[in-house]
């Protein structure tokens, strides 16, 4: 298959490496010293069991990919939309598109842009980032790709993809129900990155402290209620079950919400704890907790995009605009 990473950050890195060793024809979509480095080095995946390299195709101009199979979109929520425009120039009748942001809306996004046949859901999971340019650390063994048609009906392209992420050696799942697996992703870690990034501790010691161990728990909770509001169905002890998960973690461990705020970058808290305000109130769900945490973290996250446009947006904007659908 011929697979465009739009966004070579911690997941689509991690993922589209695996992809091209396994010897798939992967093009990363990349930026500045990142791109560069991939560019003259390679992309260097470093795990817990070894490391190695992937040499392969990799641009900052979608328009110079031409057309692929697959567009895996690894960029930050506030860059869907952008790299959605971006990308018209790969897509044909034939290309679909598979996100992996945390977050409930980017199928939505993609949707709106490209048009619902070319979209799935998906959801993913690991532990992967940027260390410096051209070099990605994956720690711990959480790594999947869960991704399906948004009807849930079965599909020959969801197959093929699923099959070349199992010769990758990616455990990869195409669920019954896509949508419910990608909000049970939600109800995990949104909690967890807003009593993170609130409170300025790693997992270990805010799942051991009782009063915030009740915050983690009130907020996947509040999340299944706006769930079940808007007609999401997810497991009966789902709170339980991602709170074993959370409990699972490294002591050491944050999300990248937390990270980001911490650094005074642009984060993801509107699509994580601002979302779950937001689809509370469109359908009566008070959210509280979920409150709390958007509110306290919004002037911090106003500072970090105060006169700025995202990055997405400055970067492609000229691809996007003047190259036709």
């Amino acid at each position: 298959m011929r697979i465009a990473v739009f966004g070579t950050g911690g997941a689509g890195g991690y993922f589209g490496a695996n992809l091209a060793r396994a010897g798939e024809q992967v093009i990363f979509i990349a930026r500045g010293e990142h791109l560069q480095a991939i560019r003259e080095q390679g992309l260097r995946i470093e795990t817990t069991t070894g490391a190695f390299i992937v040499r392969s195709d990799a641009t900052d101009d979608p328009a110079q990919v031409g057309a692929v199979d697959v567009v895996l979109v690894g960029v930050k929520t506030w860059q869907v939309a952008d790299a959605a425009r971006a990308m018209r120039p790969m897509i044909t009748p034939r290309t679909f598109v598979v996100p992996l942001q945390n977050g409930v809306e980017a199928s939505g996004e993609l949707a709106g842009v490209l048009g619902a046949k070319h979209v799935l859901g998906g959801v993913c999971g690991t532990v992967s980032r940027v260390i410096s340019p051209g070099y990605i650390l994956s720690i711990g063994e959480t790594n999947f790709i869960k991704f399906g048609e948004l009807d849930n009906k079965p599909s020959e392209r969801t197959e093929r993809l699923r099959q070349a992420f199992e010769r990758a050696g990616v455990k990869a799942e195409v669920p019954s129900d896509i949508k419910s697996a990608i909000w049970e992703k939600f109800l995990f870690v949104a909690p967890y990155g807003g009593v993170g990034a609130v409170t300025r501790e790693p997992a270990g010691v805010i799942r051991a402290t009782p009063e915030t161990r009740v915050m983690l728990e009130r907020g996947m909770q509040e999340i299944l209620e706006v769930s079940r509001a808007h007609k999401v169905p997810l497991a009966e002890g789902i709170v339980k079950k991602s709170m074993v998960l959370l409990d699972a973690l490294a002591p050491d461990s944050t999300t990248s919400l937390q990270r980001d705020i911490a650094a005074g970058r642009p984060s993801e808290l509107e699509a994580w704890n601002g979302a779950v305000v937001r689809l509370g109130r469109e359908t009566g769900v008070p959210t509280p907790l979920h409150e709390f945490i958007y509110h306290r973290l919004l002037p911090s996250e106003l500072r970090a995009r105060h006169g700025m446009e995202s990055s997405a947006a400055k970067h492609f904007k000229k691809s996007s605009t003047s190259t036709p659908r």
